[in-house]
Order: structure tokens, then C-alpha cells, then sequence
């Protein structure tokens, strides 16, 4: 059933009232797959589609149009799950609070089902070659008093019938005794949130997509022949031809270098994030998963430590400016480091003085009006464009590329969906990415 706006109104309004653990009242579902068996006209040897890019558009997009019947290449410069891909960090979060956002309602609902995906997948794949992904912790946020951006949450939490709590900086410290709130008067508890473990996911949804029969080729891409309006191929480094009835590009920060007539103006690259992984006190279990959840506070995100990898207490604060994705610098130099151990110093205090385990930094883009680019190419009939993530496309991968996938079959055909992830007329007012 392809997500069109009366199904997000239907179900947002049938399940206002209920405690939802996982966000989902009957009848909320997203998109739902077609049969693999799915009839779609083949191309002789040629894949029938080409996605350009393995990151969480990219890799969840291919299996869905491998589900639907397509016969699908996804070809990314270094594979599935790099380090340099804005998909390829260790962990990241699950949250439905867009209370900061316009289509903030819409986010909500499709993370909301986005975590049950996440939870159907481990119970398909997990065990074996293939790891746990998704972590149920719940997310607490931090405030000095109710704040627009909680107060938005909330009212969008109450139509989507969505499980929260408000509590007070006394309740916090008394459910999770390590956390400090020198500053909080007030904290917006959300039990069904969750932290993926991210390079994993891709590695896995790759995996899966070639048991189901798709190929997946590591390669620098450039622009092949066009002729006319229509794509004909794309070329690798080493003059190879893909070919393909459509091509998908789902290129992340590297849309401005690919495209730059078309996207430098449309799509900033911001910050780069930068993530620490802290070393808790050995036997201390106060900091593991799931005896806290993840955290929230102005400027930065955190969560516990997960079992599986104790690779350490997560914070992520703001990071340095660089734009160019094939060359930036990924590690993050000592002169930062004093930021998080701050914050951590007024929150989580016995952990300020902790050695870092372990850093990570990812680029993060942004659209004109913040929201996913999911749109035909303008210069070609079957070129599509699937990217600005502005820092909340893995959260919502799996939901995502059901979308994408059924736009790119004609599935999806809501009109005001579709306007909504349009590439926008708008641009941003000068290439300065500050």
C-alpha cells in the first residue's frame, strides 16, 4: 500500500489517546513491499535499475526495488559501510521528536515506523553471520523549562497516539542516578526510542541484498553516456560502463561535486560531527545498555554503551568545518576534546575524566527547507535524485527506501508527498557553508 497522506491522517487520528510502546497504532503502517515476484519489464543484460551510492538511502532503496521485482546494481565508491560514507559511523540514534520542524509530524510518524522495521528486521536476520542492529533505550530531553521544540514534540506525539513522558529533574535523577541536571527543570521521556549500530546495518542490508539476488560493484562513478533526456550509462574509474533503464543517485554530501549545477546552491554541506566514545569504570554497570537511555541536551546527543561493541559512553557535540568529502579529515584532533569532557563534566560527572576509546566524524548535508530530496532529476527522464539527510536519514532508512523504491516504480503517487520532498526552486544564498 503506497504511504499517500490520507493513510498518515487515518492512522495518526485512530490511535490519539493510546500508549503506543512502539508508535504504531493499527492501520499506521507504512509502505508496504510488493511480492519479490512483482512483474517489471527486464532489459536484456543491462540491471533494470543502477543506485549510485551505498549509504542508507542508497542500500535500503536497492533492496526494496530488489523486492519489487527490479533488478537492481548499487555501486559506491568504497562499498557499503565506509568509514567515509555519512552511514559508515558505529552507532546512531532513533528518536520521533521533530518538534523543531515544519514536517515534523510527518518525520515522526515514519521514524515511529521506522522503529518497527528496525525491530521485524533483527527478527528476521539477526543470529548467525548477520548481528542485532537495533537497541530499544528510550531517549530523555534536557531542558531549563518546555521549550517550542518540546512543546511542538508533544502536540505531535499526542496525534500520533505516541507513548512519552514529562518529567521532573527530581524524577530523572531517581530513575537513572548517574545523570546530573544542574540545569533541567524539565525532561521529555521517549520509551520507545532506540540506537542502531550503524556501519553494521548497512553491512547486513548489503549482505541481504545480494542473497536476493543483487549485485553490488565498488567504484568511483562519473556520468556515462546520455543521449537526449535519457541516462544510458554510468562510467567507473576504470572506463566501465553500467548500464541501466534508471539510475537513482543517492549521494549524500557528494551530490554538490556530482551534480554541481544543480545541487551546490541547493544542498549545504554542514559541520562535520564529532563523536566520542568515552571508557566507563570497569564493572560499572550504571552506563550500559539498557540501564540509561539515550540523552539529549542543548547541542549534543548521547547514549549508553551497547553490549555487543563496548566501544564506550557516546556524546556528539558540533565538529569542524570541512566540505569536500573525499578529502576531509575524519579523526578529531585534541584541541576539541575539551568540549564533550565539559559537557560531561556538568551531566555525567564521573565520567569527564575517562579516556576516549575511540572518535569518529561524519559529514552531514542539509536541504534548502531541511527535508529529504526525493525527486525525479530534472534533466532526466529517468534519473532520480534521493538525499539531503540533514542529519535524520539513517533514523528513517528503512521506511525510506520502501518510499523511494515505490516512487521510482510509480507506486507512490501522492501528490502532496511528493511536493514535500520536491527539489526546491529555492537555493541557499551563497555557497559560504557557514
Amino acid at each position: 500500500m503506497p504511504i499517500d497522506r490520507r493513510n498518515f491522517l487515518r492512522a495518526a487520528t485512530a490511535g490519539a489517546g493510546l500508549a503506543l510502546a512502539g508508535g504504531t497504532p493499527a492501520g499506521a503502517e507504512g509502505p508496504k513491499t510488493a511480492s519479490r515476484g512483482a512483474p517489471l519489464v527486464r532489459s536484456g543484460v543491462s540491471p533494470d535499475v543502477v543506485v549510485v551510492g551505498a549509504g542508507s538511502f542508497g542500500s535500503w532503496t536497492a533492496l526494496n526495488l530488489q523486492r519489487m521485482g527490479a533488478r537492481v546494481t548499487l555501486v559506491d565508491q568504497y562499498g557499503p559501510g565506509n568509514s567515509r560514507s555519512t552511514s559508515g559511523g558505529e552507532t546512531r540514534g532513533v528518536r520521533t521528536s521533530y518538534g523543531d520542524r515544519p514536517h515534523g509530524l510527518l518525520w515522526g510518524r515514519w521514524a515511529a515506523r521506522a522503529i518497527e522495521r528496525w525491530k521485524e528486521w533483527d527478527e528476521e536476520h539477526a543470529g548467525g553471520m548477520l548481528p542485532r542492529v537495533f537497541f530499544t533505550t528510550g531517549d530523555i530531553i534536557m531542558r531549563d523549562e518546555v521549550t517550542p521544540f518540546l512543546a511542538d514534540t508533544m502536540a505531535n506525539w499526542d496525534v500520533m497516539g505516541h507513548e512519552y513522558e514529562v518529567l521532573t529533574a527530581e524524577e530523572i535523577r531517581y530513575r537513572w542516578p548517574v545523570i546530573r541536571t544542574p540545569d533541567v527543570n524539565v525532561g521529555l521521556y521517549e520509551p520507545a526510542a532506540g540506537v542502531v549500530r550503524a556501519r553494521r546495518t548497512i553491512e547486513s542490508v548489503a549482505q541481504v541484498f545480494r542473497r536476493e539476488g543483487g549485485t553490488v560493484r565498488i567504484g568511483r562513478v562519473e556520468m556515462g553516456d546520455v543521449e537526449g533526456r535519457t541516462v544510458q550509462n554510468v562510467r567507473l574509474a576504470d572506463g566501465e560502463r553500467i548500464g541501466g533503464q534508471t539510475f537513482v543517485f543517492a549521494l549524500g554530501p557528494w551530490f554538490p561535486k556530482f551534480f554541481p549545477d544543480l545541487m551546490r546552491r541547493r544542498l549545504r554541506i554542514q559541520t562535520l560531527g564529532h563523536v566520542y566514545y568515552f571508557a566507563t569504570p570497569p564493572g560499572d554497570e550504571s552506563y550500559r545498555y539498557p540501564n540509561l537511555p539515550s540523552y539529549n541536551v542543548p547541542g549534543v546527543t548521547g547514549w549508553p554503551v551497547l553490549g555487543r561493541d563496548a566501544r564506550g559512553f557516546r556524546i556528539r557535540t558540533g565538529g569542524h568545518r570541512d566540505d569536500d568529502p573525499d578529502t576531509s579529515v575524519r579523526w578529531i584532533d585534541a584541541e576539541y576534546h575539551q568540549r564533550p569532557r565539559d559537557v560531561l563534566a556538568k551531566y555525567f560527572p564521573d565520567l569527564a575524566e575517562r579516556p576516549i576509546n575511540e572518535t569518529r566524524a561524519c559529514h552531514y548535508e542539509s536541504s534548502v527547507d531541511s527535508n529529504f530530496i526525493i525527486d525525479e532529476h530534472p534533466d532526466y527522464d529517468n534519473g532520480w535524485l534521493a538525499g539531503g539527510g540533514s542529519a535524520e536519514a539513517f533514523k528513517q532508512g528503512p521506511v525510506l527506501g520502501e518510499y523511494i523504491a515505490g516512487r521510482v516504480l510509480g507506486t507512490e503517487v501522492d501528490e502532496e508527498l511528493k511536493e514535500s520532498f520536491r527539489l526546491k526552486d529555492e537555493e541557499f544564498e551563497s555557497e559560504d557553508r557557514r
